[in-house]
């Protein structure tokens, strides 16, 4: 094979990698919406995310329920899970870098740190899993929700006893199968299946005006997490 010819395929299976085709959430094709991939799992942007960061973590294999995946299944769910905060908390709870002209010791010093262990608690994350439908599983396939909380932003107020974050997962707003359902199966959908409803809480309260993203915003946000990643990476390599 030509030195041509061999970067070309190079290109080609890097390209793969960033954009794996056939990846599916339950009956949704979400291949665009993906920005990681392992043995056993994806990770995916969310299309009506509760908060700023809000993605998903699933099983490669559509299982329904939490006990029904193997046990390295399970463990590379949650080291995934792991990974995805590291990424999340890189991105959203340490301050970017300040522009130096003329890098110095001295600068360099005063710039954030990057480790990813410590990035994680200058925040804190909801992690959650609605397992079934009476727990208010929209979709049967399993996912974990991984949210962000950031300081002085989308964090839990300090003085409630309860945070709002776990009313909205029940309720319309955390409705994932009902935004896909409404992007993607409105059209042919089953009249006796139906679109999905919210549940896991009562009372009820419906919030379905909330703007689903376009898949111009969710690839977008698929990218710059790869690039995250892809930093991160790089990083703890060295």
């Amino acid at each position: 094979m030509s030195t041509s010819s061999a970067s070309a395929s190079a290109s080609a299976d890097e390209k793969q990698q960033q954009h794996p085709r056939g990846i599916h959430f339950g009956p949704f094709e979400v291949t665009n919406q993906i920005f990681m991939t392992t043995p056993h799992s994806f990770a995916l942007v969310n299309l009506k995310p509760l908060l700023p960061g809000h993605v998903l973590v699933c099983p490669r294999r559509p299982a329904q329920r939490l006990t029904e995946l193997s046990a390295p299944e399970l463990t590379d769910l949650f080291t995934s899970v792991q990974r995805v905060q590291r990424m999340l908390a890189r991105h959203y709870f340490l301050p970017p870098p300040s522009p130096s002209p003329s890098p110095s010791p001295e600068t360099q010093q005063e710039q954030p740190t990057t480790d990813p262990e410590e990035a994680t608690t200058a925040g804190s994350f909801n992690i959650a899993i609605q397992d079934g439908p009476e727990a208010g599983q929209t979709v049967s396939h399993v996912h974990v929700h991984v949210i962000p909380r950031i300081r002085g932003s989308t964090a839990k107020a300090a003085e409630t006893p309860s945070d709002e974050l776990y009313e909205r997962m029940a309720a319309e707003d955390g409705n994932v199968g009902g935004a896909q359902w409404d992007r993607e199966l409105a059209a042919a959908a089953d009249a006796a299946r139906g679109r999905p409803q919210p549940g896991g809480r009562f009372p009820s309260i419906e919030d379905a005006q909330r703007r689903a993203r376009s898949m111009g915003e969710m690839e977008a946000e698929a990218a710059l997490y790869r690039r995250v990643l892809r930093e991160l990476e790089e990083e703890t390599a060295r």
